[in-house]
């Protein structure tokens, strides 16, 4: 029987200037790869590098975790924004990784959107497209991290990138598969025991509950918590120790001994 394996990844490298959020030092004792903010919706220079560097002391694969310019609004606010400059923005930001990555002697695993750009990808044709461009032009050996079954996932695929299907710890989902709004008041799970049983059923199962009581299918090859979250150093923490309990052997997908 082959052995189950998965990715645990966490949104880091969100503090700008002065001013310090999440413990990304602790989170990356438990996770696989990290998502590092490149500057639009958080982050700065200096806040990348040193996430570049902690992550390569921990020995965690990381990507780059590009958003909308909206330092205000963290990236979670939809813009009226035209495809070219979502290719643009996103090939900036990922190239900015790219240049600090290689002052660090690392490379650059994978690419996920960020927040709002994630979520408007899942619903217009034109954005995913610009992004999975943007993704390939920098380079086709970058992995495109993408909500599972999502219309991300689909054009990612069909210009050849490699797709890893992500699934979420902490948030809730709609019956059609997408995560429920940042705006409900049941959008984010706060319970460890609940998050940890989710995601155990997502990886053995291929099953969620949506908020609306029917079960949905998923594909789960990368699990996310999000670093803001008040949560996640007990999250990845827990979920590191029941994920070995249940012999499901947690890599990064490009660790492919």
């Amino acid at each position: 029987m082959k052995k189950m394996r998965i990715d645990l990844n966490c949104d880091l490298g969100e503090s700008f200037g002065t001013y310090t959020l999440g413990n990304d030092e602790m989170v990356l004792r438990y996770i696989t790869s990290a998502n590092i903010a490149c500057g639009f919706h958080a982050g700065d220079p200096t806040v990348m590098r040193k996430t570049i560097q902690l992550a390569n002391q921990a020995n965690v694969a990381i990507g780059a975790h590009p958003g909308l310019p909206d330092l205000v609004g963290f990236g979670r606010r939809d813009m009226n924004i035209a495809a070219d400059d979502v290719f643009n923005l996103v090939t900036y930001q990922i190239g900015a990784l790219v240049a600090l990555a290689k002052v660090e002697s690392s490379e650059v695993q994978h690419v996920k959107p960020h927040g709002a750009l994630y979520n408007m990808a899942n619903k217009s044709a034109g954005i995913a497209t610009a992004i999975v461009k943007a993704v390939k032009s920098v380079s086709s050996n970058l992995l495109l991290y993408a909500l599972s079954g999502s219309l991300l996932a689909k054009i990612g695929k069909d210009h050849g990138l490699t797709v890893v299907q992500e699934v979420f710890a902490d948030r809730t989902y709609l019956g059609d598969g997408t995560l429920t709004p940042r705006t409900e008041p049941n959008s984010v799970l706060h319970d460890t025991q609940l998050v940890t049983e989710r995601i155990i059923r997502m990886i053995k199962d291929g099953k969620v509950q949506a908020i609306t009581g029917e079960d949905i299918t998923i594909a789960a090859d990368t699990i996310c918590v999000h670093g803001d979250n008040a949560n996640a150093l007990e999250f990845v923490e827990t979920l590191n120790k029941v994920l070995m309990e249940n012999q499901i052997i947690m890599k990064s997908p490009s660790d492919r001994i």
